[in-house]
């Protein structure tokens, strides 16, 4: 793919459980990003959030971490990295995009001939369009964070069920300024797996196989997760996102 500009993909989230729809984000968002002739993407990154985040039933990073692993051993080109997940505090998302951009471009700013634009990789967030609904809820992003992760990186967002992210972007002046940033990606075969439905079914004793990969259904069985107990960790703690931004307001 000569010519073309090299990208990584990012994706940012609780993943608990990791599961094939997760991972299948890539492999669509892959194919899109060649179909456009534009781009080569070179490498995709799964980064779990860290504990603190506060989301109800989250288990231990340590955990999140080790499935993932498992999850994407098969992937040449897909990989897992701690570095969001053991930070002191939740990081905003901006901030792990800006992390990883200068861990990837280091390399190219470091040599003694100066790269050229096309040779240093872009990198771009990955989500399902679901996170684009996260963008209207009062107090869970800075505008200023909005506007850097889609005017600066861009998000490759890929479609889920009935959900609309053309129509999220049509309602944000600020999301439509930066509209040639995000590439909308239809997947026409459904997929509805969903993380809270596995930790439902695990919950009750229900079968999660072909869901999940196999070797994370070992991991979890041996580590006792998704229990009725876990369920209620974090159940009347507010969002970290949310308490983080009222501070700094």
């Amino acid at each position: 793919m000569a010519g073309r500009i090299p990208l990584v993909l990012l994706a940012c989230g609780s993943f608990n459980p990791i599961t094939h729809q997760h991972m299948r984000l890539f492999e669509l968002a892959r194919d899109h990003m060649h179909q456009t002739g534009l781009y080569h993407v070179v490498g995709g990154i799964v980064s779990p959030v860290g504990d603190d985040y506060g989301k109800q039933g989250l288990v231990a990073s340590k955990h999140r971490l080790a499935m993932a692993r498992l999850a994407l051993q098969s992937s040449d080109w897909v990989s897992v990295d701690d570095w969001e997940s053991q930070q002191e505090d939740w990081t905003e998302t901006v901030v792990t995009l800006r992390y990883h951009y200068d861990r990837i471009s280091a390399p190219y700013h470091s040599s003694k001939d100066p790269p050229t634009v096309s040779e240093v990789p872009q990198l771009k967030l990955l989500c399902g369009a679901d996170f684009m609904d996260t963008f209207k809820v009062p107090g869970l992003w800075r505008d200023d964070h909005v506007e850097e992760v889609v005017g600066r990186f861009g998000l490759v967002c890929v479609s889920r069920g009935s959900l609309q992210p053309d129509r999220a972007i049509h309602e944000s002046d600020l999301l439509s300024r930066h509209r040639r940033n995000i590439f909308l990606v239809r997947e026409w075969v459904q997929n509805e797996i969903s993380a809270t439905e596995v930790r439902r079914a695990l919950r009750r004793g229900q079968s999660v196989k072909y869901i999940l990969p196999d070797s994370v259904i070992d991991y979890m069985r041996e580590h006792n997760l998704y229990t009725q107990d876990s369920e209620m960790k974090n159940k009347d703690v507010k969002l970290r996102p949310l308490t983080k931004q009222t501070i700094q307001d």
